[in-house]
């Protein structure tokens, strides 16, 4: 007599109905995380543009200046720590109170009566800016559904935007108040922690409980971490001359007043939020290697038409290098959740801690060759060795270069 097959039950609908919610792109919850992400990187970016200033007041070089922003990220060392929480117990905390603390602090620096009191009220700023970034990504890609991309893309655009406001608003902070007042901004971020608290109390920051082999999680860290710190490493020179060091290239190199150079700094982060808004969504369609290899090849290309070109050319090519150079980072975000879509947030925490000490290495690197070569040279030297980041491409995972 023939045994009939095994019927296996078929899914409940509490089941069907989870898993379609968490495909689903909740878009609410995204626009509030990014939100967040928008007023916290607004006074994160107060250092750059206020680095004129602070190099006059305390009488320092172009490293030890620019080495300030170092301080802010040393605290990333925690990042693959705080990311292993944020997988097993939820984190949403770090991430409704961090604008608030960064604001507090970041509107402090005006109070700092010496470079040791900077630093360390810098490197407070800085833990607080890694407790939201390690565990903020991982949210995002647990209420975007399949469309991880997008959400990377939305998330990192808002924090390009306040990185385009924030130079522009410690400028006239200072203008308004002197270094000294800038505290009274800090209202804005605990404004900001109230509505995430209110918004996101009850939104969890881990992934469920499902976990793969640590076998098969170090088959993948092979595989894709080596990979991206190639792309990052070379890239992360031209990134940091044009972000840290702009206003004062533009004042230096440039004879430009503090608020131009703070605009030519709102110049670049504001095409960087379209560039940001753009590149996740296009490489969920055509796929993340293709979009890489046209941003790493383009924008120091970009750079090096800044140096030579006219004085008519400066602000549109600052567009562009916007739109190209600060851009990836949402296609790097979205490989790291691609590849470890069981520890999203550790995974983002050990890439995170991979950016720290390579642009901490960028930071010194440039301002070492502007102290000693010109600022010209410093970034003439960036532009060219950005352009070791394109063969890296070619290595990426292939299931990093499959569309979203």
């Amino acid at each position: 007599m023939a045994i009939p097959a095994r019927q296996h039950p078929a899914p409940s609908v509490p089941d069907t109905q989870a898993a379609q919610a968490a495909n689903r792109f909740h878009l609410d919850q995204v626009m509030t995380i990014a939100g967040g992400h928008f007023m916290h990187d607004s006074f994160s970016a107060f250092l750059a543009p206020l680095l004129p200033l602070l190099q006059d007041r305390l009488n320092i070089g172009y490293a030890v200046a620019g080495g300030l922003a170092i301080f802010t990220q040393l605290p990333s060392l925690l990042n693959p720590f705080i990311g292993y929480l944020a997988d097993r117990v939820s984190l949403r905390y770090f991430v409704i109170l961090a604008p608030g603390i960064t604001a507090t602090l970041m509107s402090f620096m005006g109070f700092a009566p010496d470079y040791l009191v900077l630093t360390l009220l810098l490197l407070a700023a800085g833990v607080s800016i890694a407790a939201f970034h390690a565990p903020a990504p991982a949210m995002i890609g647990r209420v975007a559904g399949q469309r991880i991309g997008t959400g990377m893309s939305i998330f990192m655009a808002s924090g390009e935007l306040g990185r385009t406001v924030g130079p522009v608003v410690a400028v006239a902070g200072v203008t308004w108040w002197g270094l000294e007042g800038l505290w009274r901004l800090a209202i804005l971020g605990w404004l900001t922690s109230a509505v995430l608290y209110w918004r996101l109390r009850q939104v969890a920051a881990r992934p469920p409980a499902r976990r793969p082999g640590m076998e098969m999680v170090w088959v993948r860290v092979r595989q894709t971490f080596p990979v991206l710190a190639w792309i990052m490493l070379p890239k992360a020179f031209m990134v940091v001359a044009i972000t840290t060091y702009l206003p004062i290239f533009m004042r230096d190199e440039l004879q430009t007043s503090l608020w131009l150079a703070a605009a030519s700094l709102t110049i670049l982060e504001g095409a960087g939020v379209v560039g940001a808004l753009t590149t996740g969504t296009l490489s969920d369609r055509l796929g993340r290697g293709r979009v890489l290899l046209l941003l790493l090849t383009l924008a120091p290309l970009l750079l090096l038409l800044f140096l030579m070109g006219p004085g008519w050319l400066t602000a549109p090519v600052l567009v562009a290098l916007g739109l190209t150079a600060i851009s990836p980072t949402p296609v790097l975000l979205a490989i790291v959740q691609d590849q470890f879509p069981d520890n999203r947030a550790a995974a983002n925490g050990v890439f995170m801690f991979l950016n720290f000490i390579i642009r901490a290495v960028a930071i010194w690197t440039v301002g070492w060759l502007a102290d000693h070569y010109g600022l010209m040279t410093a970034f003439w030297w960036s532009s060219l060795i950005a352009l070791l980041s394109v063969p890296a491409v070619y290595w990426l995972p292939r299931q990093a270069e499959t569309t979203g």
